[in-house]
């Protein structure tokens, strides 16, 4: 029978006076009697309106049914069958906007808790599972990927399963992308990113790192030694406001701030030394998923006081509930309704505060969200000593400028046929944040799954 009970099981997590010291993950996982129990809410609904939600298509109500019949190991057999990073997705998908936005259980109380479920299957799967791939048929045929990210290693993946020979080039020394130079440690724990990579090389997936696409070979090298080629750069190129004071000392890119914490280590602060400066103020512009976790990050690496800088209110915000809700738990201060117009600079050109000017909502934008309007005269300063712009990236032109032939969009997005990701190459393909611009892990891989499909067709029918 269901369990009927109207909310989720909490995810158990660290105190948050403790963990806005440490850089251990946040959520802790649900332990063998709280999945359960979670499980049981699931009415596992013979149309499976969540599945619909699910941009890998995961067989949500089959993999749960597992968990009731103590059988862990289907459950992460099943949720591997069109999901190859299982152990990423259960904490990085915004699944409130995607699955369970479709749960029925939604509709009157809150949906059954897909994400977290996902996470506790893998997880006790990847501390278990030692089961290697079965004997694959090897074609022979190559196939290139360019980006070592969440669209490229899940094309990669699906392709080497298909007996293709594949290679990832990656213009890093370590594959994973965002997940390993972007989120930050306290989400996702770079161990798990390699464990879960090294079910790809299992496959047999060859990875050559510090590849730089564009300028040690090109793509149409590429397309001399390989029957196909996917795309998929991600959108790195960080954004900046164009305002007075952005080339001070203290001013990063959200993009930058985090590679560096992420690659040089920085989550081990304070076990020890950081390269990673902060001080004791620090602002960050923007609303979104990546702003919530620069401005964590500060808060982890020393910063007293640490400010969201948004233009809209915080009904606006982008970020996931879930984010913003860690973040102010930790002591991170929302100033909404308001927007940067200057950063102010000492004698030795070090950031010295941010002028800021409060903002009104006025009429909906094309998004449908209303438009911020400043207010004439509002103008103050915030005393800080860092600036972290946090507001959007697109992707880097290098390939593009390489690649005359490849048609992009204005912004620099790569224009692919959404039925099958082929570019206006023959045998190039093209996903993830290349194509759509910064969005999440699971639309990525979504990508890479639907462009893996297509290149297959596309082989067999040379």
């Amino acid at each position: 029978m269901p369990n009927m009970k109207a909310t989720k099981n909490d995810m158990p997590e660290q105190n948050p006076e403790i963990r806005n010291k440490n850089f251990s993950e946040v959520a802790l996982g649900y332990t063998k009697e709280l999945a359960l129990d979670e499980a049981l809410r699931c009415l596992q609904c013979k149309h499976k309106p969540c599945v619909s939600g699910c941009p890998v298509n995961v067989d949500i109500p089959a993999f749960i049914s597992e968990i009731i019949n103590d059988d862990i190991i289907k459950a992460y057999e099943i949720i591997k069958g069109t999901n190859s990073l299982p152990a990423i997705c259960g904490r990085v998908c915004p699944q409130e906007s995607q699955c369970e936005m479709l749960c029925v259980r939604g509709i009157k109380h809150e949906p059954v808790a897909i994400g977290r479920l996902e996470r506790y299957v893998a997880d006790y799967a990847l501390s278990r599972y030692e089961k290697k791939p079965s004997s694959i048929i090897r074609k022979e045929r190559k196939v290139a990927i360019v980006g070592g990210g969440p669209a490229g290693l899940t094309c990669a993946g699906d392709l080497a399963g298909l007996g293709y020979d594949v290679t990832i080039f990656e213009a890093f020394h370590e594959a994973g992308g965002v997940l390993v130079y972007g989120i930050p440690e306290f989400r996702l724990p770079k161990q798990l990113v390699k464990k879960e990579i090294s079910t790809l090389i299992d496959l047999g997936v060859d990875i050559k790192t510090n590849m730089v696409i564009g300028r040690i070979l090109d793509i149409k090298e590429l397309l001399n030694d390989f029957d196909a080629v996917f795309i998929g750069t991600g959108a790195g190129l960080p954004k900046f406001m164009n305002i007075d004071g952005e080339n001070y000392n203290g001013v990063y890119s959200s993009n930058e701030f985090l590679t560096r914490i992420n690659l040089m280590k920085a989550y081990q602060f304070p076990l020890v030394d950081t390269p990673v400066k902060v001080g004791k103020n620090v602002a960050v512009v923007g609303g979104g998923n990546v702003a919530m976790d620069a401005a964590r990050s500060a808060k982890r690496l020393g910063a007293e006081n640490v400010y969201i800088i948004y233009r809209r209110s915080e009904k606006e915000l982008p970020a996931r509930e879930e984010e913003v809700h860690h973040a102010k738990q930790e002591g991170i201060i929302f100033n909404m309704l308001l927007n940067p117009t200057k950063i102010l600079g000492d004698s030795e050109g070090n950031v010295a505060g941010i002028e800021c000017i409060r903002m009104e909502l006025g009429e909906p934008d094309s998004s449908g969200r209303r438009s911020p309007v400043p207010i004439i005269g509002s103008e103050y300063t915030i005393d800080v000593d860092t600036v972290i712009m946090a507001i959007g990236q697109t992707p880097n032109p290098l390939i593009k400028n390489t690649t005359k032939e490849l048609e992009t969009q204005k912004w620099g997005g790569i224009i692919v046929n959404e039925a099958t990701m082929a570019t206006s190459i023959e045998g190039v393909y093209a996903g993830g944040d290349i194509v759509t611009g910064a969005a999440t892990v699971i639309l990525a891989m979504g990508a890479g799954k639907k462009a893996a499909k297509a290149i297959d067709l596309y082989i067999q029918s040379k």
